[in-house]
């Protein structure tokens, strides 16, 4: 929209225009078969058409572009750029001319001109010309300034402006769900919808770790030496089409020795998505950092570092325990074995286990077996402090497959 000062004849003339690539031109084809009225008529036409397409003239994409009829959707993520063109239209020599451009969002003004300087002289019929380009990194309004100021021949000096107000859409919605496993690893799934009216090619998602994490893509299929992406060769996002994105997020080493640390509200780190619209149109867009909740552990934290995935009946087999404490306090630990129904625990029970201080932690080994097949939870430790007299109890600590080796395969 142009909204203009109180009118005042001008020595000059400002010309603005957005800089957009074409458009396929399309046809809307009209066949009948030959035994109808019009007969070859149609088919006639559409072979004579210099838009359609020699041999497909039913096809509604032609070989001719399209220039832009309208100002267009400009969406957040995507390069504004803008002719700016101001035209000697009197038969006057022109003094000390001045183009400035600016854009006003909500929060900012922007300047983007190429030069500041003013140009000496612009005689009858010659024109000033820049382009400006800019990285739309805000939705909502915008309003382009462009303002002109020069001398007349005659030392009078002249200013004017004029304001172009067009809205950033966004184009994509973003959603993040957080998943923590029984180790320390993080899971980030990422959906992404496309909320434009066209489709978009995604060239690249990828996730940015904080320096606290190491991250590994889950979005590819490893299909002998090279990894094949899980939405195929041909990457397009339809309108209103949803993507999920899968990410794996581990502690660095010298962060997950640290219990402490990873506490609290931690930052994950951002997205970093990558598209092109029609012929090539190129748009990025950042999240801002993405935060969770790190699960709390208590003063102590039992997890495991070695599990076998299937194990015999009534034969024992061993684990490996990690001990974490995760308090701001020295612990003495005394370690508890309490058998169940299907499990038994191999060992004495009740041993002393030292002085833990704190976001220190002991990797500590343990024998057990099953009675009972089938999928069994490997509960009943318990852990004394014996500074505080304070007891920590553990079930499902995690979950083992028990077999029976003496079964026959045979039906």
């Amino acid at each position: 929209m142009d909204v203009n000062q109180a009118k005042q004849e001008h020595l000059l003339a400002l010309k603005v225009m957005r800089l957009t690539k074409p458009t396929l031109f399309t046809n809307l084809p009209v066949t009948c078969e030959a035994r109808d009225l019009p007969g070859d008529l149609f088919g006639q036409l559409m072979r004579e058409d210099p838009s359609t397409i020699k041999g497909a003239e039913t096809l509604m994409l032609g070989e001719m572009l399209t220039l832009p009829q309208n100002f267009g959707n400009i969406f957040l993520g995507e390069t504004f750029s803008s002719y700016i063109s101001v035209h000697n239209d009197s038969n006057q020599v022109v003094k000390d001319i001045l183009v400035k451009a600016d854009l006003q969002t909500s929060s900012q003004r922007l300047n983007l001109s190429a030069s500041n300087s003013a140009v000496a002289e612009l005689k009858p019929e010659c024109c000033i010309d820049d382009v400006i380009h800019h990285e739309v990194k805000e939705i909502g309004t915008h309003i382009l300034v462009c303002a002109v100021s020069y001398t007349t021949q005659y030392g009078e000096k002249l200013y004017f402006r004029k304001f172009f107000k067009f809205q950033v859409l966004k184009p994509l919605d973003v959603k993040t769900k957080f998943y923590n496993a029984e180790t320390d690893e993080v899971f980030l799934e990422a959906q992404i919808q496309n909320i434009t009216t066209s489709p978009m090619f995604m060239e690249k998602v990828s996730l940015e770790p904080s320096m606290m994490y190491n991250v590994t893509e889950l979005n590819t299929v490893t299909s002998g030496d090279q990894g094949e992406s899980t939405f195929g060769k041909m990457s397009y996002l339809q309108p209103m089409d949803t993507r999920q994105y899968l990410y794996c997020l581990k502690p660095k080493p010298e962060y997950a020795e640290k219990a402490g640390v990873i506490k609290g509200v931690t930052v994950i780190g951002k997205l970093d998505i990558v598209w092109k619209t029609n012929l090539g149109e190129r748009g990025r867009l950042q999240t801002s950092q993405l935060q969770r909740m790190a699960p709390g552990y208590g003063d102590i934290r039992l997890s495991l570092e070695m599990i076998p995935d299937t194990v015999n009946l009534e034969e024992p087999f061993d684990i490996i325990c990690k001990i974490t404490n995760c308090s701001e306090r020295t612990m003495d630990l005394v370690l508890e074995m309490c058998n169940t129904r299907s499990i038994h625990w191999c060992g004495v029970s009740g041993r002393q286990l030292g002085k833990l201080s704190p976001a220190a932690f002991l990797s500590l080994p343990l024998t057990l077996l099953s009675s009972v097949q089938g999928l069994q939870s490997i509960s009943g430790l318990r852990l004394t402090d014996t500074f505080l007299k304070r007891t920590y109890e553990y079930d499902d600590i995690a979950q083992v497959c028990v077999v029976c080796p003496y079964m026959s395969n045979e039906s």
